[in-house]
C-alpha cells in the first residue's frame, strides 16, 4: 500500500503545520479588512507578535526549519506586505497599527532565513525594512526608524550586487537623515560619507546623495550649530560636486535603442548656488560667492533679479579687489527700481569704504538724486564711510579734509536736529586725525583735527572737546618742530580749559626750546593746579631725561638693575597709582600715555617670562597678572592688547596653580576667589582669544578652560555644575579637538570629589566631535567609549535603574555597523564583545535571565561586526540556544520601544544568512 492510500487520519502532519495555519488566516483577515469589521488593527497586529515570537522559537529549536517550509513563509510574508501596500491608500485606522503591521513581513523574512531559491533575498528583506523605517520617520518615531535600518544593514553590508548596492544606498541615506533627526549630525554626516563609493554608479543614487547633502547643509547654515565639525560650506560643496558628476557621468538606457535618462539636477543646483553664496560670503570667499552668483544668474537666464543679488555680488566684487566690476553692480543696483533707499544707501558705504574719497562726490550725486527726501540724511551716512577710510594716506586724507571743509557739506549738520550727527562727525574726524598722528603723519593730523572742530560748538559742553582738540594740535606742531605754533595752540587751551595737562605740554615745549628758567619755574607753578597729582612730575623727569638729565638717568638705572623684588616693589606702587589716580595720570594721554603703558607692560610680561625660566613662580604669578593690568589699562586697547591680557591673566593663573602643587599647599580662599574672578575676565574676551589664526593662541582656549576646571576643583561639589557649563561652552568653541576632550575628562573623573556629570559629557562631545570629522579617529572614539561605560557602570551599580552601560553598548553598536575591517581597535572591539558577554554571565548568575539574554544578543551582535571575533559567534549562538532551553523563552525585554538592537522578532540584532 502507498502512502497516499492511507486514509487521512493516519497521515503525517508536516512539522509546524499549524504555524502556517494561522500565519496564513492572520494575512488572509489583514487582507480582507475593512473599517466595518470587528477585528481591530490593534488585534492584528498582537497576533503577528504572537507568530512571530512563536516561529522565532521553531526555527531557534532542534528540528528547525526545512526549506520548504521557509518558501512557504517567504510568500506569506510577500502577501502581507502587498496587502499593507494596497490597504495603505484607504488607510488604517491606526497609522501606528499600520506600521506594525507592515513591519512583521519584513521580520516574518528574517525569521525565516535566506532561502537559496529565491533571488536577491536578502536585498527584497533589507528593502522591506528600508521602506517599514520610512514609515516611521513618518510617523515621528525616528528610533524604531533606526531600529529597522540597522536590522537591513547587515543583510546587504557585503554589497555583492548591485541590488544590495542600491540598498544599501538608501539605507545610508535613511539612517543619516533619522540620525540627523535626533541631533546626531555627526553620525548623519559619517553616514553619508559611506555612502558615496555606493552611489557612484548611478546618477539618481548620486542625486538622491546630493539631496540629503543639501538638506543637512541647509540646516546647518540656517541653525550655525554649536559643533565646528558640521560645516555647512563642506556640505553645499559636496552636494553641487555630486550633480556635477551626476551630470557628467554617462548614463544607461532604459530600455534598447532609448535615450539615456540624466535625473533633472537644475533643481538642487539652484539651491545649492543659492545657499552656497549666501555661506561662501558669510566666510569671506568673496571670488566662491561671484562664482555661485554668475552660475546662477546663467541659469535664471535675462531678467530683472532681486536687488539682493546685486547686493550680495557688490560685496563680493569689493571683497575681492575687483573695483571696476563693483561699480558696475553699485551702478545697476542704482538704477533698479525695485531697490530700496536704505539698501542703495548700504551699498554706497561698502563702496566708498574700499575706494575711499575719490569717488565720494560722484556717489554724493547719485544718492541726493535717487534717495529725493532723504538726501541730507543718505549723504551723512556716506560721509562717515568717507571719514571712518581716512587712513589710506596723505593724498586721500587731504581729498578728505577738503570733502569736509566743503561749505555745502558742512550745511548738512547744522541745527539743533543734526546734533548727534555733528558729534558724530567730529568724532570720525578725530579719530581719523589721531591714527594719522599715531602713523607720524602729523602735517595731515592736525590737518584733519583742525578740520573736525568745524563739527565742535562753542557752547559750554563742548568746551573739553575743544581744549582737546587745541591740545593734540599742539603735540602734532611739537613733533614738527613748529614749536611756537604749538606754543599758540596750548595758549589757546588754556584759554578754554586751564588744567595740569595743559601745563605740562607747555613745560615740554619749554625743555624744547632750551628755555630752562621758564621750564623750572612751570614746574614750581603746576604744584598749585586743582588737579595737580604727584606723577606729573615724574613724567616731567622723563621728559628732563630725553634732555639729557643725569638725575633721570641715575634713577632709571636704579630701576632697570634692581632685583625682582625691587621691580615687583615699583611695580606694585604704580598700579596702585593707577587705580587711584587713572593711567592717563600715571603714563600720560595720547601718544605718550600708550608708549609709556605698553613699554611698562613688556616689561613685566618679560620678566614673568623670567622668572618662569628659573622656576621662581611666585614671582611669576604677580608679575603675569600685572602685565595684564597695565595691558587692559586705559582706552586705547586693540585685538593684540586684549590677546596679551588673555594670555597674561591665564599664565597667571597656571603658574599659582603650579606654585600651588609644588609647594603642597592649598590655596587660600581669596587666592581660589581671585584666580577665577582672573579667569572669568579672561574669559569675556573670546573675539580674540577665539579666531586666532595661531597655533599657540588656539590652545588659550584649552589652557583658559584647563586652568579654570582645577580652580573650580578645588572646591566643593556646588561648582558642579559651573564645571559643566565651562566644558560645555569649551566644546561649542572652534578651538576644540576630541584630544582636549579626553584630556580634561581625566581631571574630571579623577581627585577626591569627581564630577561624572562632566566627564560624561566630555566623553560624548569627545565621540561626537570624532565622528564629525572627515576621517574619524576609531581610536579616540574607541578610548572615550571605554571611558564612557566605566562611568556608567557607577550610575548603575548606585542602584539606578538606567540601564547606562547597555545605551553605551548601543552606542558603540550604531559606530561599528557598516565599518570596514580594521578601521574600529582590534583591542577595543575585543574589550566591547567580551564586556557584554561577561555581563551575560553575571546577570546569569545572579537569576537576570532576561538581562543575561540582552546581553548575549549584544555581545553576538557585535562579535559579527568585527572580523577578528566571527571565530566565536557559532559557539557564543550555541551557548545562547542552551541559555534559552534552560532559562526558558520569556518575552523580550529589549523591545523596538527602548531602542535596544535586539527584538522578540528575531535571534538576535543583525542575523546571518541562513540556507
Amino acid at each position: 500500500m502507498k502512502i497516499s492510500e492511507l486514509s487521512p487520519e493516519y497521515r503525517q502532519p508536516p512539522p509546524h503545520a499549524g504555524l502556517l495555519t494561522d500565519l496564513n488566516r492572520v494575512v488572509a483577515d489583514v487582507e480582507a479588512f475593512d473599517t466595518s469589521d470587528s477585528s481591530s488593527p490593534e488585534k492584528l497586529a498582537a497576533d503577528l507578535r504572537r507568530l512571530l515570537t512563536n516561529l522565532a522559537s521553531a526555527a531557534s529549536s532542534s528540528s528547525g526549519l526545512d526549506g520548504a517550509f521557509r518558501v512557504k513563509v517567504w510568500h506569506l510574508a510577500f502577501r502581507l506586505w502587498n496587502a499593507c501596500v494596497d490597504r495603505a491608500n484607504h488607510s488604517f485606522p491606526s497609522r501606528v497599527a499600520e506600521a506594525e503591521i507592515r513591519q512583521a513581513a519584513p521580520e516574518l523574512l528574517l525569521v525565516a532565513g535566506l532561502p537559496e531559491d529565491i533571488p536577491d533575498a536578502p536585498a527584497k528583506a533589507a528593502s522591506f525594512f528600508h521602506r517599514t523605517g520610512l514609515v516611521w520617520l513618518d510617523l515621528g518615531r525616528p528610533d524604531l526608524a533606526s531600529a529597522c535600518f540597522e536590522k537591513a544593514t547587515p543583510l546587504v553590508s557585503a554589497a555583492d550586487t548591485e541590488g544590495d548596492r542600491a540598498v544599501l544606498l538608501d539605507l545610508n541615506l535613511a539612517r543619516a537623515r533619522a540620525a540627523s533627526i535626533v541631533g546626531e549630525q555627526a553620525l548623519a554626516v559619517a553616514l553619508l560619507s559611506r555612502s558615496k563609493p555606493l552611489a557612484a554608479s548611478s546618477p539618481e543614487g548620486v542625486k538622491a546623495l546630493a539631496e540629503e547633502y543639501l538638506r543637512i547643509g541647509q540646516a546647518a547654515l540656517a541653525t550655525k550649530p554649536p559643533d565646528p565639525a558640521i560645516d555647512a560650506s563642506s556640505l553645499l560643496t559636496e552636494a553641487l560636486d555630486l550633480c556635477e558628476k551626476a551630470a557628467a557621468s554617462p548614463t544607461t538606457p532604459t530600455t534598447p535603442g532609448s535615450t539615456p535618462a540624466t535625473p533633472n539636477l537644475q533643481g538642487i543646483k539652484d539651491q545649492c548656488l543659492r545657499f552656497l553664496a549666501v555661506e561662501r560670503l558669510e566666510a569671506k570667499d568673496y571670488e566662491g560667492t561671484l562664482r555661485c552668483i554668475s552660475v546662477r544668474r546663467t541659469l535664471l537666464g535675462l531678467g530683472e533679479e532681486h536687488p539682493s543679488i546685486g547686493f550680495m555680488a557688490l560685496r563680493a566684487c569689493l571683497g575681492s579687489g575687483n573695483m571696476a566690476e563693483a561699480e558696475r553692480e553699485l551702478e545697476t543696483l542704482m538704477a533698479n527700481a525695485r531697490a530700496p533707499d536704505f539698501l542703495c544707501v548700504s551699498a554706497a558705504e561698502l563702496y566708498l569704504a574700499s575706494t575711499g574719497p575719490d569717488a565720494a562726490f560722484k556717489v554724493l550725486n547719485v544718492l541726493a538724486a535717487r534717495c529725493c527726501a532723504g538726501a541730507a540724511a543718505a549723504a551723512v551716512r556716506v560721509l562717515k564711510k568717507v571719514v571712518e577710510t581716512a587712513g589710506g594716506g596723505t593724498g586721500r586724507a587731504r581729498v578728505i579734509a577738503e570733502l569736509v571743509s566743503d561749505e555745502r557739506v558742512v550745511k548738512l549738520f547744522d541745527g539743533p536736529a543734526n546734533t548727534h550727527e555733528r558729534n558724530t562727525m567730529h568724532a570720525l574726524l578725530w579719530t581719523c586725525g589721531t591714527e594719522h598722528f599715531h602713523a607720524k603723519n602729523y602735517e595731515i593730523g592736525a590737518d584733519l583735527i583742525e578740520r573736525s572742530m568745524l563739527y565742535v560748538s562753542r557752547d559750554e559742553e563742548s568746551r573739553s572737546r575743544r581744549a582737546d582738540c587745541f591740545r593734540v594740535l599742539c603735540l602734532c606742531h611739537m613733533a614738527l618742530r613748529h614749536l611756537d605754533r604749538a606754543q599758540e595752540f596750548i595758549t589757546e587751551a588754556e584759554k578754554v580749559e586751564p588744567n595740569i595737562r595743559c601745563a605740562f605740554l607747555k613745560f615740554k615745549i619749554l625743555l624744547q626750546k632750551e628755555e630752562e628758567d621758564e621750564a623750572i619755574k612751570l614746574m614750581r607753578t603746576m604744584v598749585g593746579y586743582v588737579d595737580f597729582n604727584p606723577e606729573f612730575l615724574t613724567l616731567s623727569i622723563h621728559e628732563a631725561m630725553a634732555c639729557k638729565s643725569v638725575r633721570v638717568a641715575i634713577a632709571a638705572s636704579t630701576f632697570l638693575l634692581g632685583s625682582e623684588a625691587e621691580i615687583l616693589k615699583y611695580s606694585r606702587r604704580a598700579k596702585l597709582r593707577m587705580a587711584e589716580l587713572g593711567m592717563e595720570a600715571v603714563c600720560g594721554k595720547g601718544t605718550v600715555g600708550l608708549r609709556e603703558r605698553n613699554w611698562f607692560a613688556v616689561k613685566l610680561w618679560n620678566m614673568a617670562i623670567k622668572m618662569a625660566k628659573e622656576k621662581k613662580y611666585d614671582y611669576c604669578t604677580e608679575f603675569f597678572e600685572l602685565a595684564a593690568e597695565f595691558f587692559s589699562s586705559g582706552n586705547g586697547e586693540d585685538d593684540a592688547n586684549h590677546l596679551l591680557v588673555c594670555k597674561s591673566l591665564i599664565m597667571s593663573v597656571a603658574a599659582k596653580l603650579l606654585t600651588d602643587e609644588l609647594n603642597k599647599s592649598p590655596l587660600s580662599d581669596s587666592d581660589l576667589k581671585k584666580g577665577i574672578e582672573m579667569l572669568s575676565r579672561a574669559g569675556k574676551l573670546p573675539s580674540v582669544l577665539m579666531t586666532s589664526d595661531q597655533l599657540e593662541d588656539n590652545n588659550l582656549p584649552f589652557l583658559h578652560t584647563f586652568n579654570f576646571y582645577k580652580l573650580l576643583n578645588r572646591m566643593d561639589t556646588s561648582a558642579h555644575p559651573q564645571q559643566l557649563q565651562l566644558v560645555k561652552n569649551f566644546a561649542a568653541s572652534k578651538a576644540c579637538t576630541p584630544g582636549h576632550l579626553l584630556k580634561l575628562e581625566e581631571i574630571a573623573s579623577q581627585g577626591t570629589q569627581p564630577n561624572l556629570q562632566v566627564a560624561e559629557f566630555l566623553l560624548k562631545a569627545s565621540i561626537t566631535t570624532a565622528l564629525a570629522s572627515h576621517s574619524p579617529n576609531y581610536g579616540i572614539i574607541s578610548i572615550a567609549l571605554r571611558r564612557l561605560a566605566r562611568i556608567a557602570g557607577l550610575q548603575d551599580s548606585s542602584g539606578s535603574m538606567s540601564d547606562a552601560v547597555y545605551d553605551v553598548f548601543r552606542q558603540a553598536y550604531q559606530i561599528v555597523v557598516g565599518l570596514r575591517d580594521g578601521e574600529y581597535p582590534f583591542e577595543e572591539a575585543q574589550w566591547l564583545t567580551l564586556t557584554a558577554w561577561n555581563k551575560s554571565g553575571l546577570a546569569s548568575r545572579l537569576g537576570q535571565c532576561s538581562i543575561a539574554r540582552k546581553w548575549m544578543k549584544m555581545a553576538i551582535d557585535l562579535a559579527r561586526h568585527f572580523e577578528s571575533m566571527k571565530q566565536y559567534v557559532s559557539g557564543m549562538e550555541e551557548h545562547f540556544e542552551r541559555f534559552q532551553k534552560v532559562s526558558g523563552k520569556e518575552p523580550d525585554e529589549c523591545s523596538q520601544q527602548d531602542g535596544a538592537p535586539s527584538t522578540s522578532l528575531s535571534g538576535s540584532v543583525s542575523q546571518p544568512g541562513l540556507a
